[in-house]
């Protein structure tokens, strides 16, 4: 009798000890490995209370339903990754005679640590270098102190294409770059094994080609211009990565600038106001690597040899009052000369006419000097000739009979 009744009273105890449905204190849900990282086998584990035997055991996810299983108490989750991070439960079946209950497990947090971070490309010593220079891709990244044994290899990429397979050299080296190696780069770090790969962001890589030295133009016409008239400057430099900025000189100052986004050429219109917009023009190319100046091309104007001699004669302004004067000065005794000469009278002729017999009449000349201490004096000169009716004038020949200067009056007739 006793021996029959005893599993009855057992089951009646366990009854009363049997906690209600839905109790969380019998179910347990555990996560391993712990500490978990990305590419680690994540496998979830849902235990009864004394590992009493459980059924219907479903596994949730932030409270979605994960998987249903019949009687199997673990659930493989396979490579962990950051998505795995979340919130876990189980819950499961017990059977008590006479009753099934459902009972289910804490909440279990399962934080996925990261192995490494996403790598980052950098060029150095630009993403924008200067054509024909040496350019350096560096991907890099860095595993977690935990798992610092394990080994990264690295790949780099650009446009689709692979340039580098996977090794352990962080960096790949462009040397001499030109403008076919533009374009977008990226690099991948994968775990050795591959279970675990990661992308940097794409890295867009310029190389900028140098401005050629520009050629300037001036176009006016087949002659020079004049004021009023419209001149063309065009400057062009034949290589170059755009944009381009121009810019116009006349005699090292600036007159004018224009940007070519898509390269090209550049121009500037300009109407001649005055002499002064005749010089020498130059144009000069500019990009972000590099800078040139065209050659210097001269603008004349018409007429500009007299704008030229009139700007430069400007110092001659300061002297022009005393040119003036000096030359009234001259003036005035050009005058002052000729009424002296012409109170004066006519001047006689240097061969006196001869008298009758031969005979030369006296020959009188009055000369007028001024100054100031003989004021009003005349000079008299006297010649004469000797008589006989061949005779020269006395002053050609030897026998002459006088010849007399006097002052102040004039002497008696022979």
């Amino acid at each position: 009798m006793f021996s029959s009744s005893g599993p009855m009273l057992l089951w009646t105890a366990v009854l009363l000890f049997v906690p209600c449905v839905g109790k969380t204190d019998w179910l347990h849900l555990q996560a391993w490995p712990n500490p978990v990282f990305e590419g680690d086998a994540l496998t979830l584990q849902c235990q009864g209370w004394n590992n009493i035997p459980l059924s219907q055991v479903k596994f949730y996810k932030d409270g979605k339903v994960l998987r249903f299983s019949e009687g199997k108490q673990t659930l493989s989750m396979g490579a962990a990754t950051v998505q795995s991070r979340g919130q876990y439960r189980c819950t499961g079946q017990v059977m008590y005679i006479p009753q099934l209950l459902t009972l289910t497990s804490e909440a279990a947090t399962v934080q996925v640590q990261e192995l490494f971070p996403p790598p980052v490309l950098s060029a150095i010593p630009s993403p924008e270098p200067r054509e024909g220079s040496l350019v350096t891709l560096r991907c890099q990244t860095k595993l977690h102190p935990l798992r610092s044994a394990l080994r990264l290899l690295i790949s780099f990429h650009k446009d689709g294409r692979t340039l580098q397979d996977r090794g352990p050299h962080p960096e790949l080296c462009i040397p001499g770059v030109k403008g076919g190696d533009s374009g977008l780069y990226w690099c991948e770090a994968a775990l050795e094994g591959g279970q675990v790969q990661k992308q940097s962001p794409q890295l867009e890589v310029r190389v900028w080609a140098p401005v050629s030295r520009p050629v300037l133009t001036l176009n006016h016409g087949p002659a020079d211009p004049a004021v009023g008239d419209v001149v063309h400057l065009l400057c062009e430099a034949q290589r170059g990565s755009p944009p381009i900025r121009y810019s116009f000189y006349l005699d090292e100052k600036i007159v004018g600038s224009h940007s070519a986004p898509c390269g090209g050429n550049a121009s500037l219109l300009f109407p001649v106001t005055s002499e002064h917009d005749a010089g020498n023009y130059s144009c000069e190319a500019e990009n972000r690597v590099s800078r040139e100046r065209s050659e210097t091309k001269k603008l004349s104007l018409k007429g500009s040899q007299a704008f030229s001699t009139s700007t430069g004669s400007n110092w001659l302004v300061p002297w022009l009052p005393a040119s003036l004067l000096g030359m009234m000065v001259i003036a005035a005794a050009l005058l002052v000369y000729l009424r002296l000469r012409k109170k004066a009278g006519p001047l006689p002729s240097q061969i006196p006419p001869t008298a009758p017999g031969g005979e030369q009449c006296p020959l009188y000349a009055n000369v007028h000097h001024q100054e100031e201490k003989d004021e009003g004096v005349v000079y008299s000169v006297v010649r004469g000739t000797s008589k006989g009716s061949g005779a020269r004038p006395a002053e050609f020949t030897a026998g002459r009979k006088f010849c007399h200067l006097c002052r102040g009056e004039m002497p008696a007739a022979q």
